[in-house]
């Protein structure tokens, strides 16, 4: 890595692309490809041990206030997205092409540019006159930054815990992770500790409140989840409020200090010693769960291809239909839409969806 991977606390505004600008990587061609010599991650690396993790999803709305709370990212939601009429479609299939850049071994690569290439027409001007652009390598950094955090926050917090010597070989993995991306390595910290001094930096100097991020805190009138689709809309509606109480309760306990302070929340000494003791039990629950069932099914995929029982050249596990945007947004550059899915939901298949999204709970 070279002397220009120093991590910045965030792009300043004469560093950013222009509103027309396309942003290429300093240091890797134009191609969209991943560094030379890069292989992707596989079954050795912690990585593959905690990202696929179904236990990631309660960090779901930590990932999204910690990215939408980057002046760049949060204006590309602002302006650019509807993730908030379909939190869990959006949620779920953005699960199959993030989680292949980590499992999808031969495949990864590819996988790695299509992740990129949805973010190509992601720009423009927000409300304050910044220009930004989701494929800016330090707003695209940010965001792997959280994927990052959030696998170390799973282990640590929900899982057995980490010792420091296997936070240093994550951090290696996030490196050799983000290169599958071709992106430049300017943004990326050179160690550790200097990330650490990074993620302060930004939780303390350039994050900050917005309306996206309050919007993914709110989740009081939140939709079922589809695993619990089979519970009445009645007492699923009774259930919510408490549980939106209970996740923001949590999420804000796993915020760095200075976000808290930003956002206006209170964490007390009690609180910590409460939230440990739910991590706990999430870490022992887990162990109940059948190994199978412990990962996203992507991951499992990968997995599955590496112990011989899945074929190398099967096809790759995608999005069902339930996850589908709309269909007026299907053709969308910026969505990931499986082409085998999708000509499974024409005609009556689309009017079901769209029906199905649609329903208030």
């Amino acid at each position: 890595m070279t002397d220009e991977s120093r991590a910045r606390p965030g792009p300043a505004p004469d560093d950013r692309p222009g509103p027309g600008a396309r942003p290429l990587s300093d240091d890797t061609d134009a191609g969209h490809g991943p560094c030379p010599g890069v292989e992707p991650l596989g079954p050795d690396s912690l990585t593959w041990k905690f990202f696929g993790d179904w236990r990631g999803v309660l960090l779901a709305p930590w990932a999204g206030a910690m990215q939408n709370m980057h002046p760049g990212l949060g204006a590309g939601v602002a302006e650019h997205s509807r993730f908030f009429e379909e939190r869990w479609q959006r949620l779920f299939r953005s699960l199959y092409p993030i989680g292949g850049v980590v499992y999808d071994g031969p495949r990864a690569a590819e996988t790695a540019r299509q992740v990129r290439g949805y973010h190509d027409t992601i720009q423009g001007v927000d409300r304050h006159g910044r220009p930004y652009h989701a494929l800016d390598p330090d707003t695209f950094y940010w965001a792997h930054a959280t994927f990052f955090m959030l696998t170390v926050l799973v282990a640590d917090r929900f899982g057995p815990g980490l010792k420091e010597a296997e936070k240093r070989q994550l951090f290696e993995e996030h490196v050799r992770w983000w290169r599958m991306y071709g992106m430049s390595m300017r943004p990326v910290p050179k160690s550790w500790p200097d990330f650490q001094a990074y993620w302060d930096r930004m939780a303390a100097e350039v994050l900050e409140d917005n309306q996206p991020t309050r919007d993914v805190l709110d989740i009081r009138f939140i939709a079922r989840p589809p695993a619990l689709s089979w519970l009445p809309g009645p007492l699923w509606r009774a259930l919510r409020g408490p549980q939106a109480r209970f996740t923001v309760w949590f999420t804000v306990g796993l915020f760095p200090a200075a976000v808290r302070e930003r956002l206006g929340y209170r964490w007390t000494a009690r609180d910590e010693r409460r939230l440990r003791r739910f991590g706990r039990f999430v870490h022992h629950a887990w162990r109940l769960v059948p190994p199978g069932r412990r990962y996203h099914p992507r991951a499992r995929a990968g997995w599955q291809r590496v112990a011989g029982v899945r074929a190398p050249g099967a096809p790759q596990v995608e999005s069902p239909a339930r996850n589908l945007p709309l269909p007026e947004e299907r053709n969308s550059p910026t969505h990931y839409v499986p082409p085998t899915v999708a000509e499974e939901c024409t005609g009556d298949g689309s009017a079901k969806v769209r029906r199905r999204r649609r329903r208030r709970d």
